[in-house]
């Protein structure tokens, strides 16, 4: 079956409409350009053809290039022929002999406006679900059908290098005040208004387009005058490695390529977008970026339980107990993402009110940005209602506590829960800390005991991990998974433990970098050396924002589950009796007292504090990898333990909860990618030198002995080191 239907009307416009038959959404394929050729033959060849209208059967246009065709690609020379064959297709459709007009509606993104591009119009409808963008940055590659040659010449390059660069998706508004597209119209119509306006086109009539002489001459200066256009691409490019650190090359070579068709014309242009598109395909930050598309594509189908007949409870209201920044950001996006009712309790009124006014906040920061009107703003504050009792409660079957990190506290809303709701009440806990087994021992029920750890602000953060005991019933771990991602949210399920997953790899780094500050390298130095290495902030930053009397509570509770290995190094106890508990209270290892000029500065008398001289020098290198080996060495460690029931769970879990480097593919990629033989070798070099809080993990030595990976044919399998990792931690905790 063809991916193509003609409609040709009486009025002489050809309605070409794709839609790839099997698919939920349309890519762009190997075959489409042999049938995309048929199709321009046939019309190319009937002259009763005046103009045509391209667009969807499907509810989004066009999402782009198939990843997996991509993906298959083994040389940069197979890869850069995809791009040189797209480009004729391209140039066909440029070149048409009669007015082409892109009908738009949904996702029109990557080869899908690389095709719109290509066209003579472009009409959108002005849905929500219209989005436009070229986002092949975030796969590690750069727009290989013409885009980075078309755009620049569509709208003033400062906003084409933005949506290059960036990646990022406009609405259809934003895209026709870009100039991306030359009308919004309502869905109903679009297809009409794009048929009006192809015969338009097709008469000669004359482009009714508003002239501003200033932006006009701006853009001139920018992009005709060699001077004017060297400015902004070495501002560009400054820009650029401030965020990158180098560390993804598909932003410089958009760069690059875009310079290149500016200064010696569209052809040389496309010739060096196929060259540059061929390497980066096969590149491995490619692979790398490309292996989390797949893994959260394929997270979408996870239920959380290996039992496929198990089927999640329908949820309809959540209750939510505590009101702080926590509470209140669960309780925004259930509401509005999920479109739940949220029960929103706190102990006192006051308390209530602060949380419903920030989820009120964020709701008009959106309003005020153009992306609510006050109508859906006033709507979704509907769903939320507060409470200072458990009035309500007896019909919600999930309840979600954010409340204080107190085992007695937590113990004392759980039994509440139990008493007010349903018998088989979900009790799910926010705790980033204590074991849920542990919160699970209050329950009448502890089967439906869960623990749901959302990062902050939730509003922004993409992760959810779930984290179930032995007890937990498979029901209540699939019920709290769809509602994760209702909430928008990317989810991992794992085994409970201290520190689950995330805090507990998380927490090795954060001590390395303390021991590498003790041993008196300078906090910028330590910061900049991981973000270096592709970290987005560094860990003494982040142990400002997470907070230094949280991060010593928690590593109290770590050092006792897990003995020596987890040792803070001494001193840091005087920054808690200083009151340094980092931003929230304005005073940590950073100043937060007005507008600092170059960005963020040290605060130098925590030095005094802590009793260092910082007059040591280390290689950023020997720092980021004593930092990122103690990261990663944990990850194995609760691979081998069974804390994760996938690596790809890991990886996942520390991109989008930790900020693991991306490019990397996470530590289990990583691994694989460096090899385990020589990640033993690093850890035993800094063991021998530091201590034995960098032996090995025991998957890592088998892997380094076996030769397996985690993701080839022979694969190590989680839970395999259990009875090892239990002896090591006895042994650590009598040490």
């Amino acid at each position: 079956m063809s991916a193509f239907t003609i409609d040709k009307r009486d009025n002489g416009v050809a309605v070409v409409t794709m839609d790839l038959p099997g698919e939920s959404v349309n890519t762009l394929r190997a075959s489409f350009g042999q049938e995309f050729s048929e199709v321009f033959t046939d019309l190319q060849d009937d002259p009763k053809v005046k103009a045509v209208v391209f667009t969807s059967g499907k509810a989004d246009f066009l999402v782009g290039a198939d990843v997996k065709m991509l993906e298959s690609c083994q040389t940069a020379a197979e890869a850069a022929e995809l791009s040189t064959n797209a480009h004729r297709n391209m140039a066909r459709l440029e070149g048409f002999r009669v007015p082409v007009v892109a009908a738009i509606h949904g996702a029109c993104l990557g080869g899908g406006l690389e095709l719109a591009l290509a066209c003579h119009g472009r009409v959108a409808s002005e849905s929500k679900r219209t989005k436009l963008g070229l986002p092949e940055c975030q796969l590690g590659l750069l727009p290989g059908a013409g885009g980075t040659q078309r755009l620049p010449r569509l709208i003033d390059i400062q906003s084409a290098l933005d949506l290059l660069l960036t990646g990022k998706q406009v609405d259809a508004r934003k895209a026709k005040k870009l100039g991306l597209v030359d009308e919004v119209v309502p869905q109903a119509i679009l297809v009409e208004v794009a048929v009006e306006r192809a015969l338009a086109l097709a008469s000669g009539a004359p482009e009714k387009k508003k002239h501003d002489l200033k932006s006009e001459v701006q853009e001139w200066a920018l992009t005709e005058n060699p001077l004017g256009r060297k400015v902004v691409f070495d501002q560009a490019k400054k820009a650029l490695l401030e965020k990158t650190r180098g560390n993804y090359p598909a932003q410089e070579r958009i760069l690059e390529v875009v310079k290149t068709g500016l200064e010696r014309g569209m052809d040389k242009g496309l010739a060096a977008e196929a060259e540059a598109f061929g390497e980066l395909v096969v590149s491995p930050q490619a692979a790398s970026l490309m292996s989390i598309f797949f893994a959260t594509t394929e997270m979408k189908k996870d239920t959380g339980v290996d039992d496929p007949t198990v089927k999640a409870k329908k949820v309809e209201t959540v209750g939510m107990l505590g009101a702080g920044l926590m509470g209140a950001g669960i309780a925004y996006v259930t509401a509005d993402r999920a479109k739940l009712a949220v029960r929103l309790k706190d102990r006192d009124a006051e308390g209530v009110g602060r949380g419903l006014q920030y989820a009120r906040g964020i709701l008009d920061q959106r309003v005020k940005r153009k992306r609510l009107t006050k109508l859906e703003r006033d709507q979704i504050m509907t769903r939320v209602s507060g409470a200072v009792d458990y009035t309500g409660f007896n019909e919600i079957p999930v309840v979600i506590e954010a409340v204080f990190e107190d085992l007695g506290l937590k113990h004392r809303v759980l039994k509440d829960v139990e008493d007010a709701g349903p018998a088989d009440v979900i009790f799910a806990s926010n705790t980033s800390s204590l074991p849920i087994t542990k919160i699970a021992e209050g329950s009448r029920h502890p089967e439906t005991v869960i623990g749901m750890h959302y990062f902050s602000p939730v509003e922004k953060m993409p992760l959810l991990e779930i984290i179930v005991t032995e007890k937990t019933a498979d029901w209540v771990t699939a019920t709290c998974v769809e509602l994760g991602k209702k909430q928008g949210k990317t989810v991992i399920v794992v085994n409970d433990g201290v520190g689950f997953y995330t805090s507990r790899i998380l927490g090795p780094l954060m001590n390395e970098a303390a021991y590498v500050l003790s041993e008196g390298v300078s906090v910028e130095d330590i910061d900049g050396a991981l973000m270096d290495w592709g970290f987005p902030v560094g860990p003494i930053t982040l142990l400002d924002e997470v907070g230094i009397d949280v991060a010593e509570k928690v590593g109290h509770i770590v050092h006792e589950a897990f003995g020596d290995r987890m040792t803070p190094p001494p001193g840091f106890e005087k920054l808690i009796a200083d009151g340094r508990q980092g931003r929230k209270n304005g005073k940590g290892f950073y100043l937060y007292e007005g507008k600092k000029k170059g960005g963020k500065q040290v605060d130098q008398s925590v030095y005094g504090v802590l009793g260092i001289t910082p007059n040591k020098r280390l290689p950023k290198d020997e720092i980021a990898q004593r930092c990122g080996l103690q990261f990663v060495n944990e990850a194995m460690l609760c691979y081998g333990e069974g804390i994760l029931r996938s690596a790809r769970d890991g990886d996942i879990g520390a991109i989008f909860g930790l900020g693991f480097p991306p490019f990397r593919g996470g530590p289990f990629r990583y691994v694989d990618a460096v090899g385990a033989k020589e990640i033993v070798r690093r850890l035993n070099r800094f063991r021998d030198r530091l201590g034995n809080r960098f032996a090995p993990a025991p998957v890592l030595v088998d892997m380094a002995k076996t030769g397996k990976t985690f993701y080839g044919r022979d694969r190590v399998e989680p839970g395999q080191h259990t009875s090892e990792h239990m002896a090591r931690r006895a042994a650590g905790a009598s040490a």
